[in-house]
């Protein structure tokens, strides 16, 4: 382990003050005397020091990079410095939170500087902004530990505990609370940036939902433009719309203080393709029908596992407030449901009260991946399964000539509350769903890739046949997910159904994510294999 200097790390002293610079003009006039100060850098690693063959891989271990550098910030400023690093020495750079990615974003071997931000994970409450602050280092479980434990407020944020923040928000951010609560992004009030504008400066910023403009622009685009696109995201403030200021205790909503959860399994051994087809009508109907905002059943949360039947079972996990209402009843009804024309009998393998954080670690929804390595793909569905799609489920996941029980599909509920929110308020445009999707392969030996992804790329390109093998937005499904990154859908001999990967990720909003890329990263310094273009600047008419 080494500290950079200040040669090596020209920029990374000081930017006095920065990280509160909330005008574009502004933070460029600050960046000039940076260079000169004399704060301590970020921490570098080098090849062949002893953290550097787990800080060049993330938590899938099908990308392993080959970084010359890879850096440790703890302060914005130090952000600032490592970025102007890789400018000033034309280097490749990437960012790395939580390292969850399926795709290789980070350790693709043109990057050659990474940003490791785990260090920056401080949970505190802003006063000036009157909003929770949170570092973009910080994982999911520490998040939900620390705002129920310090003010006993919650965000909807995912069910995997050691999934970064940075991200996790900037993608979109949904979980067991969206359906009341909206999605991550929906409670977002500000966050400070990193940028690199068009004279290869990089200098920090602060955007808000109350500027106007620019400013706006960069906001909005953090709310479901994905990840590493428009610069390096330090913090997020979060402030719930409408909610009353003065102290941490009203920034946030309040989660459920205790939960009823339960599993349960129907083993694939008694299950036909009808009894299975009926399954996944039953559980898709019964989400389609409790869609709405303020629905009465939008606190149930749930995933059907739905993988090949070398696992054994098709799993049910859900969760419910143990406030509202009857619960027990209600997780009857809803069970009794799932199983109607099923035919086959489902087993109760678990059933229990927890109280909320200990009910965020409940193994049902908490998966914590490691040393696998991942495939991912994602739809989000408007309708029911139709009997093409659950056939075509139930062809594969019964295959005989492939047998992994790392692989399939988990089914979790959409919609409600994050459906009250217009398309075009945040850069997530997919404000109109009843499921989330995701297709996922998990596995530990390299020469088995192509066996796997082969098999996940089958199953999904005939789910959506009639759409040309991707789901495309009509009245069944609605696009994809770009947290779930999957570049397949980049590539025609994949995605053959004519809409293009943007509309599939950004639906109508791609245009103006290109504006606010072109605008804060007109160099297009922070991009990847599926990161928003910046749109050309207009040319002046003569």
């Amino acid at each position: 382990m080494s500290t950079l200097t200040r040669r090596g790390f020209v920029g990374a002293t000081a930017l006095a003050g920065a990280a509160a610079v909330t005008h574009p003009a502004a933070a460029a006039a600050a960046a000039a005397p940076a260079r000169a100060g004399a704060a301590e850098a970020a921490t570098a690693v080098r090849p062949g020091g002893p953290q550097y063959a787990d800080l060049a891989r993330g938590v899938n271990q099908r990308w392993v990079g080959t970084p010359d550098l890879i850096a440790l910030p703890r302060t914005t400023e130090q952000v600032v410095g490592a970025v102007q690093h890789a400018l000033d020495s034309g280097k490749r750079v990437a960012v790395r939170g939580g390292g969850h990615c399926f795709e290789n974003f980070v350790g693709s071997e043109d990057i050659r500087v990474v940003i490791d931000l785990s260090a920056m994970n401080a949970i505190t409450y802003d006063t000036r902004r009157r909003a929770v602050s949170v570092g973009a280092g910080a994982r999911l479980g520490d998040v939900n530990e620390q705002l129920f434990k310090r003010w006993g407020v919650a965000l909807p944020g995912g069910s995997c505990p050691t999934v970064g923040v940075g991200g996790h928000v900037s993608g979109g951010g949904y979980g067991p609370l969206n359906r009341t609560l909206g999605l991550t992004v929906d409670h977002l009030y500000a966050v400070e940036v990193v940028v690199a504008d068009s004279s290869g400066t990089a200098h920090a910023v602060v955007a808000s939902r109350d500027d106007k403009g620019a400013l706006r622009e960069l906001w909005w685009a953090h709310t479901g433009g994905g990840g590493g696109t428009f610069g390096v995201v330090t913090r997020f403030f979060f402030r719930s719309s409408g909610a009353e200021g003065g102290s941490p205790e009203r920034a946030l909503p309040a989660p459920p203080s205790e939960l009823l959860v339960g599993t349960v399994v129907w083993p694939w051994q008694d299950l036909d393709q009808g009894s299975f087809i009926r399954l996944l009508k039953n559980y898709s109907s019964w989400h389609v029908a409790h869609n709405t905002p303020g629905d009465p059943e939008a606190d149930l949360y749930s995933h059907l596992a739905v993988f090949h039947r070398s696992g054994g079972a098709v799993a049910l996990n859900v969760q419910l407030s143990a406030l509202a209402g009857d619960p027990e009843r209600r997780l009857d009804a809803f069970l009794a449901a799932m199983g109607r024309g099923v035919g086959a009998q489902a087993r109760t393998t678990e059933r229990k009260r927890l109280p909320w954080l200990m009910a965020t670690q409940w193994s049902g929804f908490a998966d914590r991946p490691t040393g696998k390595r991942i495939k991912g793909k994602s739809a989000y569905h408007r309708t029911a399964f139709d009997d093409a799609q659950a056939a075509a489920l139930h062809r594969h996941l019964t295959r005989s000539d492939y047998e992994h029980p790392g692989s399939g599909l988990l089914i979790a509920p959409y919609g409600g509350q994050v459906n009250a929110v217009t398309p075009d308020a945040t850069a997530l445009a997919h404000r109109d769903s009843a499921l989330m999707l995701m297709y996922v392969s998990e596995w530990t030996a390299a020469a088995d890739d192509d066996r796997h992804t082969g098999f996940l790329r089958e199953l999904y390109e005939d789910v959506y046949a009639a759409t040309g093998g991707a789901p495309a937005p009509g009245r069944s499904t609605a696009g994809a997910y770009v947290n779930y990154a999957d570049t397949d859908l980049k590539d025609p001999r994949r995605n053959r159904s004519g809409v293009s990967w943007q509309e599939l990720y950004f639906g109508s909003n791609y245009a103006r994510l290109s504006g606010a890329k072109g605008r804060w990263d007109p160099r297009d310094v922070f991009r990847h294999a599926l990161s928003v273009e910046p749109a050309k600047p207009r040319r002046s008419p003569r």
